[in-house]
């Protein structure tokens, strides 16, 4: 079964950018950012280190902002 976490980010252009990453149980994880087909493929390892590296970026600029503090349901498409 495959499970999509979605989150529309403020967007200076375009009011709002999807992110969406997708997990499907035995493949790879994938990321998507923006409209179109950007896509990235990580394994589950890759993403625990993509995780640890941009928590600790992001957090690093400041106070998170209050559209981040939502809570994210799965989705099933």
């Amino acid at each position: 079964m495959r499970r999509f976490y979605r989150l529309r980010a403020p967007d200076r252009e375009r009011g709002t950018s999807p992110v969406t990453v997708r997990v499907t149980e035995g493949e790879d994880l994938y990321v998507a950012v923006g409209p179109g087909r950007r896509r990235m493929y990580l394994t589950p390892d890759e993403a625990w280190a993509l995780w640890r590296c941009l928590s600790e970026a992001v957090a690093s600029t400041g106070t998170p902002p209050d559209w981040i503090r939502v809570p994210i349901t799965p989705k099933s498409r």
